[in-house]
């Protein structure tokens, strides 16, 4: 079992950046693999990032690749998410998560955080 307690979520002007934080309860947390889910009103959720139980591999949405950085320290039980270069669009609340296995489809992951809202203003 994991709890995943997300943070730092905000409003920020178009171009600015946040640090999305994601808290792992346990003692499991780097047999996880783990992502970044987004969802945006009236839109369904979806796939941001993700990183493998080592941090070694990283997969990342096309509309976030170059702008999102998603990083993982397992003695601290945290997964982190670098938004630069936020725009408007990026607006959602964000949910992280961990699976089993290193993916894009939300369908593999077992457990939920309860979210972060992020606004980007223009």
């Amino acid at each position: 079992q994991v709890q995943l307690v997300e943070s730092g979520g905000g409003l920020v002007q178009a171009g600015g950046s946040l640090r999305l934080s994601c808290a792992a309860s346990g003692r499991t947390f780097s047999s996880y693999n783990m992502g970044w889910f987004r969802q945006a009103p009236g839109k369904e959720r979806e796939f941001v990032a993700s990183i493998s139980r080592s941090g070694l591999s990283t997969y990342y949405a096309d509309s976030v690749k170059g702008r999102f950085t998603i990083s993982r320290d397992n003695a601290k039980n945290t997964v982190y998410l670098q938004m630069n270069s936020l725009k408007p669009e990026d607006t959602a609340v964000y949910y992280c998560a961990a699976a089993p296995v290193n993916s894009r489809d939300s369908r593999a992951y077992d457990y939920w955080g309860q979210g972060t809202q992020v606004t980007v203003s223009s």
